[in-house]
Parts: structure tokens; sequence; C-alpha cells
């Protein structure tokens, strides 16, 4: 469980930290472009735990306590004397559009580092599910539109779709504001078939929770026959006399048609006394088998200790490896970037209008959650979470809040507007309410991540 917990916040903090360093460099690099001494650059906020100076401004470079977040200190007359010498590096003394671009390449870098890792991605290469759908949820949107188990989906809307990922991308996006849309797929037999699916439910109580499960959409489940391939020799299966070949009939008096029936009997019955009718060469046998309850992501489920049979259906069928050119994966990684962008400021406008609810922002935990489970899916799954997650960081902060970046840029243009600066009282009252903001949005993000812990 410590290990565990530690191999999240150690993914969680790498993240964090690549994405802090990233959005405060794309500061600091143009600060320095355009002549502005920077005094510290700061990992951090409160007191340092390590700092060194470095350079010919001798600017410090330092880890705060606090690590959620950092900032860039820059020479500015309203934060302390300047001498007459360094004036014309002081921030406040540069032009509009000179401050403009310092504070915008913050959000910038972090949208560059999105795309360069979409970029890196596409050119490698990602294995990845194919678009296959599983036996629709009864009476569902899913099922209403007769989809059926095994087709695979070639077209969302009459966009080509390759992989799972896709598909959920392109149908998520298009149910922000449509009802139904068009899919189309092909069949295990080779027929195409044309299906709209009624999306509006997607919408129903706000986007809360999974969209496409309240769809009734689902991944392809191969009919695999339970018969167990291998038993583990220290498992209760190979106890009760389990063995290699063992074709599984019902469990508790209660047919058994595929594996996957045997698996979701056994999770669900941790510490249960089971009842197994078994087909072993010709003959019925029953045994009894107490499946081991074992922890998985905060929930108990069992085990007997056995697996299926090789089922005959190769990896190549349900996976496939989306690869391409580099100036294809380049277009690619910029379309990318610009539609999860784009799509991150439709979401935060529903949110403010009431569309979409507030249970969907995500604070420290969820986001700690999610980079540990990416992580242990594959490096490439870790690098894309960065890069969505960069690309919030970035959309975030150009919102026309004070005390973000894009308050500031609000203030610039108002001072391009009326022609002169804002009055230091009417920043300050600007400044306030930002921060009154904030809080109110960090504390719905903590009331979150608490809740999805308590809920499960």
């Amino acid at each position: 469980m410590i290990s565990n917990f530690l191999y999240y916040l150690v993914a969680f903090a790498l993240i964090l930290g690549m994405l802090v360093v990233v959005h405060e460099f794309g500061h600091y690099i143009v600060a320095r472009q355009v002549g502005v001494k920077v005094l510290r650059f700061s990992v951090g906020f409160g007191r340092p735990v390590w700092s060194k100076r470095i350079g010919r401004d001798n600017t410090e470079w330092a880890i705060g306590m606090f690590p959620l977040g950092g900032y860039v200190k820059m020479l500015d007359e309203r934060e302390g004397a300047v001498v007459p010498e360094e004036l014309h590096r002081s921030f406040n003394r540069q032009s509009v559009w000179r401050r403009m671009a310092i504070v915008i390449a913050g959000p910038v870098a972090n949208l560059l580092l999105a795309m360069l890792v979409y970029w890196g991605l596409f050119w490698h290469g990602m294995e990845e599910l194919r678009p296959i759908m599983g036996s629709p949820v009864a009476a569902s949107a899913a099922a209403l539109a007769g989809i059926e188990n095994g087709e695979r989906v070639l077209k969302v809307g009459g966009e080509v779709v390759q992989t799972w990922q896709d598909m959920r991308w392109v149908l998520i996006s298009r149910a922000v504001d449509q009802d139904s849309i068009e899919l189309e797929l092909i069949n295990q037999r080779d027929e195409i078939a044309i299906r709209r699916l009624d999306v509006s439910s997607a919408r129903a109580d706000g986007w809360e929770g999974d969209a496409l499960d309240k769809l009734g959409l689902s991944f392809y489940r191969p009919k695999v026959p339970p018969v167990i391939g291998q038993v583990s020799p220290d498992s209760v299966a190979a106890a009760a006399g389990l063995t290699s070949g063992d074709e599984i009939l019902s469990i508790d008096n209660l047919p058994i048609a595929t594996w996957s029936d045997v698996v979701n009997t056994v999770r669900s019955s941790p510490g249960k006394l089971l009842k197994f009718e078994v087909l072993r060469r010709s003959e019925r046998l029953v045994v009894d088998i107490r499946p081991t309850q074992v922890e998985e992501s905060g929930h108990a489920i069992g085990r007997i200790g056995a697996s299926v049979s090789d089922s005959g259906i190769s990896r190549s069928e349900l996976m496939t490896t989306v690869r391409y050119g580099p100036l294809s994966a380049l277009g690619k990684a910029l379309d990318e970037t610009w539609d999860k962008s784009a799509f991150s400021l439709v979401m935060i406008g529903k949110m403010i209008t009431g569309e979409v609810s507030w249970r969907n922002i995500s604070g420290p935990v969820t986001i700690a959650d999610y980079a540990g489970q990416s992580a242990k899916l594959g490096i490439d799954y870790y690098f894309k979470f960065l890069a969505l997650v960069s690309i919030s960081l970035a959309v975030l902060n150009l919102l026309p809040i004070p005390i973000l970046d894009g308050g500031h840029l609000l203030y610039y243009v108002l001072e391009i507007i009326k022609r002169g600066p804002l009055s230091e009282r009417s920043m300050e009252i600007g400044q306030q309410i930002g921060l009154a903001l904030m809080l109110m949005l960090m504390a719905f993000a903590f009331y979150n991540d608490i809740n999805r812990l308590i809920s499960g």
C-alpha cells in the first residue's frame, strides 16, 4: 500500500515539476530576451529549501517549501527600490507589448510542450486498442442504435477513427453540441452498417462520470470459452484440484458461458464459498472454492489463481499501432493541441453557464491518481497524460482572472484601450477578486477529490 502511494506520488511530482519548470521558463526566457532582469526563478512557494545564484545577473534559482506552482520574480519598481542604472531593465518600465509577451510566454510554453510530446508520440508510434464495440447495455442509447458486439467503428460523424481513444475523443467533442451522431461500422462479416447514436444522455447531468458508460458503449469482449489454461501452484484453485483444460460449466448453479462470466463471479465473491461444476475429459466434477480476498484500487475483490487458456484471438485483432512520418506527425500534433485547447475552453464556458457540472473539476489528488495510473500503463500513456495536463494548465492560466496570466493580459489590453496604465487601486481590487475566485476554485477541486475518494 505504501509503495503504491509512493509510486503515484513520484509520478505526480514528476509531471507537476516538468509543467511548472516549463511554464516559468517561458516567462524567464522571454523576460531575458527583452532585457528584463530576473531576480529569482522558483519552483514552489514559501521559504526556499534549496537555492543557488547563477549568471551575470546573480539570479537566484530556488525550490520552495510548497511545490504546487512556481514563479519568476523580475526587477520591478513597484516591489522595491531600483538603482538608476538598472531602471531600463525593470519590468514596469517596459512597453505594454513587451510585458504582454513576457506574461503570455508561460502558457505558450505549456502548449509548445504538449505539441512536442504529441509530435514525438505520433512519430514514434503508439499501440492502442482498435475501436471495436462490445455488447451494449440493455435499453441504452447504444442498444437502441442497434450496435452489436464485435462491430468496429470506421467513422464518427464522417471523421475517420483508428483507435478507441480517437473514437472516444471525437464522440465526446461532438456530443457537446449535438443530440445525435452518425457512426459507420463494419461487423465481423465485413458488412458496413450505419448507426445513429443519441448522445443527449451524455449531457443529462452535466457530464458527470464516464460519458461512454452512460451511452452504453464498452470495449469488445471476445466470447472466450471458460476453459482453464494455467493454475498457480499455491492458489485456492490448485488446492481444490482444478487443472489445465478444465471447462467451467456453472458456479453456484448459475450457467457459465464465457471466461468473463467466471472472472465477474469470482471478483465479486471475495471470501465467499463457491460451488464450481467443471467438465474434465467428459467427466463432470463439483468442487468448492473460496476466492482469496485481495485489494485492487481500494476495493476488495476475489481471486482463485487460475487463468484462461489460449483463446485463439491474436493481439493484432484487438490492437493497432498508429504511426506517422515526421511532417505528418507534426501536423497531427498541432491539430491535437488545438482541438484539446478549444474543447477545454468550451467546457469551461459550459461550466460557467451551468451546462457542465462543477463536479468535473479535478484537484491534485485526482491528478496524482491519473498520473500513477497512466505511468503503470506505460511511458507512452504517461507522456500523453503529461501533454493533456499541460494544455489544461495553459488554458487555465489564460483565463481573464486577475492573479492568473490571463488577468494580467486583461490589464494590458485595458491599458492599450485607455492609453495609460490602470490605477494601483483598480489593480489591487482586481487581485483580491482574482484571489477569491482561485480560492473558491481550489475549494471545489479539493471537495471533488475528497468526494471521489469517499464514493470510490
